[in-house]
């Protein structure tokens, strides 16, 4: 769908700068977004490979069983389908933690592993699981105590407070995963009583 959306967005961009007479604006916005977007890319390099390299440390030490079975309860509760399978557990473990740290692009490979396992594990193969449409409502809505990436975007676009941030993610990602999981645990209720 959006491989038809974003050329149509360009052509009609182009389409009125020509018939506007704002085709050298056109150009020059151009050029700037695409230094803007360089400057952007690299800026968060630096905190995307710290994060990854973190986050594959910790899965090799006691400190991700630590937090696995702090976390244990909650994955319980919200993959019950899991119980019984420790490293899919671990795989989840590690991906909540970095969506909670607020580590999108550290998160999205280990979910990814995730959710590779779980589908190993799925009986019907061309549907998803119930854990597996938890796990995406979790991703979409995923509750960040430290919304790292948006702090270094706000840091890096020369904001004077990058970290005001915190309070009003707080705010936003738990009401959105909470509605999230209700949502998700009424669709699987009614679906297992079909």
């Amino acid at each position: 769908m959006l491989n038809i959306v974003w050329p149509i967005f360009i052509i009609i961009s182009f389409s009125f700068a020509i018939f506007s007479g704002n085709l050298e604006k056109l150009n020059s916005s151009i050029f700037e977004s695409t230094s803007d977007a360089i400057e952007l890319s690299l800026s968060l390099l630096g905190t995307i490979c710290l994060w990854n390299g973190i986050m594959q440390i910790a899965s090799h030490t006691s400190m991700m069983e630590k937090l696995t079975k702090f976390l244990k309860p909650v994955i319980h509760f919200l993959f019950p389908e899991l119980r019984g399978k420790p490293e899919i557990q671990k795989e989840v473990s590690m991906n909540m933690i970095a969506n909670i740290l607020g580590l999108g692009n550290a998160a999205t490979p280990l979910g990814l592993k995730a959710m590779k396992s779980m589908q190993r594990e799925n009986k019907q193969k061309d549907t998803l699981s119930n854990s597996m449409m938890m796990f995406i409502v979790l991703n979409t809505a995923s509750i960040q105590i430290i919304p790292t990436t948006v702090i270094a975007i706000r840091n890096s676009l020369g904001s004077a407070n990058p970290t005001s941030i915190v309070f009003p993610v707080w705010i936003a990602t738990i009401a959105a995963a909470t509605a999230g999981i209700i949502v998700t645990k009424i669709i699987i209720k009614i679906k297992k009583e079909e």
